[in-house]
């Protein structure tokens, strides 16, 4: 009996361990320009009018117990502030809500024309974050009977704790009516993160790297720069590099996402291929409709590197709203909508 109790407390330890540490690594989208303000806080007033976007996944189904991941945002260019403002959530709920995540940004876009053809925007982002951790639905040495399994109640003095942190990120892009490319640097102070107050570099929130770049080539000649017709076709290739590094045990996160987009307004068909360096990680497969102010794209990721887990689903939705103003005319940023 003492053996196996010992052996349940280990393997609790471990579980609890593992997953609290592997939590640092950010939450993870696959339908990226779905999700602008998430990818790069630059794109924060990229489309000059009002915009709403939200965004749900659910990783890993076959797995109990595994994550659900969900984002909305609003974002708006302002001719008064030279710039575009943007409101970002994010929620995660990891292990049946074990673990849970809320955080709430707020951005500020600066944009800059650098030519008549080319022009920037460069943007900063504050955050709060507030995670919590749920001792009541963990599973205990002491609530485990070695014949009958998991039948009494703990004697544990367990908790509900809960971790509040501000974050900061950055990042800036560039764009043309063909091309764009950027980079942003998520949690560049690298705020403290862990429940139980620790000073080891465990319980840092890693800072997290993503460069992207790529282009939007109509095969229409006579398309139009400002507005899209029934039948026009475009296509669009793209590249993605993501690195997170996890302080103190030395582990990273680097995966190269290569992936491209057919458009033949108002249907769009992609695909993605997410390679980590040292293994595949999963092929991503997406369905999208976009008419007028309305967008709607759902993927599904083939997991290359977890098998039976059923994959990942993610759904997104976008409505671009009117102006309430005239506007200058100013360059929408063009790259995909999902």
């Amino acid at each position: 009996m003492f053996k196996t109790t010992k052996t349940f407390s280990l393997i609790g330890f471990l579980v609890l361990y593992v997953s609290i540490r592997t939590f640092a690594q950010d939450v993870h989208f696959s339908q990226y320009y779905a999700n602008p303000l998430y990818l790069n806080p630059s794109f924060a007033g990229s489309v000059v009018c009002p915009r709403i976007i939200a965004n749900f996944r659910d990783q890993w189904p076959a797995v109990s117990g595994a994550y659900t991941s969900y984002s909305a945002s609003y974002d708006q260019h302002f001719d008064a502030i030279s710039g575009g403002i943007g409101i970002l959530f994010l929620g995660d709920r990891a292990a049946s809500g074990t673990v849970n995540t809320n955080a709430i940004s707020a951005i500020y876009s600066y944009k800059l024309d650098l030519s008549k053809k080319v022009a920037m925007r460069m943007a900063l982002q504050a955050t709060f974050q507030q995670k919590t951790l749920d001792w009541t639905k963990l599973v205990l040495p002491d609530m485990i009977d070695p014949k009958y399994g998991v039948v009494y109640e703990t004697q544990e003095d367990v908790k509900y704790l809960s971790k509040g942190i501000a974050d900061f990120s950055a990042g800036l892009v560039f764009y043309s009516d063909k091309a764009y490319g950027g980079l942003s640097v998520n949690h560049f102070t690298q705020p403290k993160e862990g429940f139980l107050g620790t000073d080891d570099d465990f319980s840092r929130l890693p800072i997290k790297f993503t460069a992207h770049a790529g282009a939007l080539l109509n095969i229409n000649k006579h398309r139009s720069k400002t507005t899209k017709r029934l039948g026009d076709m475009s296509i669009s290739p793209n590249l993605i590099f993501q690195y997170q590094s996890k302080l103190g045990d030395g582990a990273e996160y680097i995966t190269m996402n290569y992936g491209a987009y057919f458009n033949y307004y108002p249907l769009t068909v992609g695909m993605w291929f997410r390679n980590g360096f040292q293994n595949a990680d999963a092929l991503i497969i997406l369905f999208g409709i976009e008419y007028e102010f309305f967008k709607i794209g759902y993927s599904y990721d083939m997991s290359v590197s977890l098998k039976g887990s059923g994959g990942s689903h993610e759904i997104s939705t976008q409505f671009k709203l009117p102006c309430p103003v005239k506007q200058r005319r100013i360059r929408a940023l063009n790259c995909p909508s999902f």
